[in-house]
């Protein structure tokens, strides 16, 4: 769930030096947002709202969403491995019970297929690996772009010029709470989000086959 975190606050820095410029280049004054409203309360120049990451990816469903989905898979890809990893441990306790009852061919033989097996066991394990982190990746850019398109969306209607993300510990120190669109932005997505579940749900009801 970093990486929206993480692109959105590429947003900040640019941001932020524009800012510092306005301020001691006696440039536009900076006007709250009523936060309470619809509208914000325009800029000469640039209207500037934000958005509590935190906040978002902790109230917005879609990321309770993404995080079941992903539990779901690596649990799923566990099981598998530990099924592979358990087999494997069995051939090599037999392999170990019976060594002395074989001949050094023979053993030597059964050795080298239990390292191929190894081998191809460390091999599995790296691809599921690679499978859930490219599942993620794939989820998070699903989120990233929902929550890109509302903002866009949002912006327009609203008069914003720039949205940035903020959260504590970000490059950001202090933002005004009258600047904080985050509860709007989040009552926005999750109705979105129940529309398009809704949509979703009557949409297989009407494909069902009649008894």
């Amino acid at each position: 769930m970093k990486n929206l975190s993480v692109v959105l606050n590429v947003i900040l820095v640019i941001a932020v030096a524009y800012l510092f410029y306005v301020q001691f280049s006696g440039g536009t004054e900076i006007k709250e947002i009523d936060s309470d409203g619809d509208m914000p309360v325009a800029f000469d120049e640039v209207s500037i709202a934000y958005v509590n990451s935190d906040s978002l990816l902790a109230n917005y469903k879609l990321t309770e969403e993404i995080a079941n989905k992903l539990a779901v898979k690596q649990s799923k890809f566990e099981k598998e491995y530990q099924n592979r990893a358990e087999g494997l441990q069995s051939e090599i306790n037999d392999f170990q019970r019976t060594a002395a009852n074989l001949t050094v061919a023979q053993g030597k033989a059964l050795e080298e297929n239990l390292m191929k097996k190894q081998q191809n066991l460390m091999r599995y394990q790296e691809s599921l690996s690679t499978q859930l982190r490219q599942e993620e990746a794939k989820l998070n850019e699903d989120l990233y772009d929902r929550v890109s398109a509302f903002l866009k969306d949002y912006g327009k209607k609203h008069d914003l010029q720039l949205v940035l993300t903020y959260s504590r510990g970000s490059g950001v120190l202090y933002a005004n709470e009258g600047l904080d669109i985050s509860k709007q932005v989040i009552d926005g997505l999750n109705k979105e989000y129940e529309s398009s579940k809704t949509g979703t749900t009557e949409k297989e009801e009407s494909t069902e086959t009649p008894d």
